[in-house]
């Protein structure tokens, strides 16, 4: 069973928050994957984990993403909003990286639902 994981996305000072399992769920009838070229992902370079107001990247944070990563199973799809953006998976896509895989497996979603919490980003 996949633990209960959400995706936050800063947006016009507010922080959109979305469920993972819900997302998937969007996917319906149609779980085609495709694979797509890791260069194409541009949060790798990106504070993925600590773009919210608040999140400083500690060596414990740190740790536990590595952890992360080491576990990560590459069999499963990761999850791309509407843009390419990834919503769900970014241990997996590092642990292709470090392997040094070009490409991962994605499922992409052609819609964004809206997010199930809108906080401005001062109140977090």
């Amino acid at each position: 069973m996949i633990r209960p994981q959400y995706h936050f996305r800063r947006d016009a000072g507010r922080v959109l928050v979305w469920n993972i399992a819900k997302l998937i769920a969007e996917l319906g009838d149609d779980p085609s994957v495709t694979d797509i070229s890791l260069d194409q992902i541009r949060e790798i370079d990106a504070p993925y984990w600590y773009d919210l107001e608040g999140a400083t990247p500690t060596c414990r944070s740190i740790l536990h993403h590595a952890r992360l990563i080491k576990q990560a199973d590459l069999k499963w799809p990761i999850l791309l909003c509407p843009e390419g953006r990834v919503m769900d998976g970014m241990h997996r896509v590092l642990k292709a990286l470090d392997l040094g895989h070009t490409h991962i497996t994605a499922h992409r979603l052609a819609q964004l639902p809206p997010p199930i919490s809108s906080t401005p980003t001062r109140a977090i």
